[in-house]
């Protein structure tokens, strides 16, 4: 086996975001994305590629494990085990067109398949995908069902774990808008988390692992996306499935994919989770650069970012201020994004992704939250209900 040294290059990262319309599956966009969207690309997928219907969701929905490469660095993946979390599912059927056909890049797809065998879960709660819900359809969060095991999808998980018995493990999910980074509150485009193994947070030599491999991510993504990669909170959760593994010796590393500006369909966050998937592999089998102490020189998540924020509103001749969340619900097929509104006492130190200066003025607060309602501009592609 050879051994690569140092971090991505540079120029194969640059490679990779301007021929990203190479990897992407344009079959697969949006928010939206169910097992009736992936199963048709899992099924054509090349001869590199292991296909193998591990077991169904409650509702009787195909769950499937797709294995390729033959070295010894075993990594396991797997994504929307929150079935409103999709950007990582797309990110992997991106990797995997790059896995069957690299174009320039054959080198560096080569090097992984030598030197790791890498598994994939892709949709891990086809129920909760095709509801739009976190849940599945036991009405259990998946993520807090690592201890008793009561859904069937966790003990699928917890099977494919131990037979395969990774060194690494990448669970990807979404987080809110509503995430933001450093002074200027950007968006948290990627968030990343090496989760605890106990309260006192101990940082124990498998998390320093998983640290390192989250510090060389940053290291080849923090020029694509400056001050839009932040660092999850590492609380410890006693039944959740990123801890229990770190805690059972398989290091995992945790991908929150979030906002990128205008981009409430997730298609540029995607392109730079997909990065980070080549990235994260990448750190896997290089000789050790990045340090795990880098890791604690990410900014952490802040929660100072809003979807629009109105100001110069008058109401009844008070100037005021109000806030807007949009909370996304699955409606005939279509998501439907409501503005939650909340008026704002102070908001010199938020950010939002539009920020609009009425001079309007209003009877009340419900004449306000009427005329919010005929606004069609919040992003093209959803719809307010």
């Amino acid at each position: 086996m050879i051994v690569y040294i140092c971090n991505v290059k540079s120029s194969t990262i640059k490679y990779l975001v301007k021929n990203y319309t190479d990897y992407k599956q344009e079959i697969i966009t949006g928010r939206y994305i169910t097992l009736a969207n992936i199963e048709p690309i899992i099924k054509k997928l090349s001869d590199l590629f292991t296909i193998k219907k591990i077991g169904f969701s409650l509702k009787k929905q195909s769950i499937y494990k797709i294995t390729i490469g033959n070295g010894k660095n075993k990594i396991l993946f797997w994504s929307q085990m929150h079935g409103n979390e999709s950007t990582g599912t797309k990110a992997i059927f991106d990797l995997f067109k790059f896995l069957h056909n690299p174009k320039k890049l054959k080198k560096l797809r080569d090097e992984i398949l030598e030197n790791c065998t890498l598994v994939f879960i892709p949709m891990l709660n086809p129920d909760g995908a095709k509801k739009f819900t976190r849940l599945n359809a036991q009405k259990i969060d998946l993520n807090r069902d690592a201890v008793a095991l009561e859904a069937v999808e966790s003990v699928l998980l917890n099977r494919v774990l131990y037979d395969f018995k990774p060194q690494y493990c990448f669970n990807l999910h979404d987080q809110r808008t509503i995430f933001s980074i450093g002074e200027d509150n950007k968006p948290a485009t990627l968030s990343f988390l090496a989760p605890s193994i106990d309260k006192a947070r101990t940082v124990t030599k498998g998390r320093k692992e998983t640290m390192r491999i989250i510090a060389g991510i940053n290291d080849d993504l923090k020029y694509l996306i400056p001050n839009q990669i932040g660092r999850y909170t590492d609380e410890f959760y006693p039944t959740a499935t990123g801890d229990n593994f770190q805690k059972s010796g398989f290091n995992t590393v945790l991908i929150e994919a979030g906002h990128y500006k205008d981009d409430y369909q997730r298609e540029i966050t995607r392109k730079y989770n997909f990065i980070a998937l080549i990235s994260g592999i990448h750190q896997v089998y290089v000789i050790k650069k990045s340090t795990y102490k880098a890791y604690f020189k990410i900014p952490e998540n802040k929660k100072n970012y809003l979807d629009l924020i109105y100001t110069n509103i008058f109401i009844n001749d008070e100037k005021k201020a109000f806030g807007i969340y949009l909370k996304e619900q699955l409606v005939k097929n279509k998501i439907i994004a409501t503005p939650i509104i909340k008026e704002l006492k102070n908001y010199s130190y938020l950010n939002a992704n539009k920020i609009v200066r009425v001079k309007h003025i209003f009877n009340s607060i419900t004449e306000f939250e009427s005329f919010l309602l005929e606004k069609k501009y919040f992003f093209d592609d959803f719809t307010l209900s």
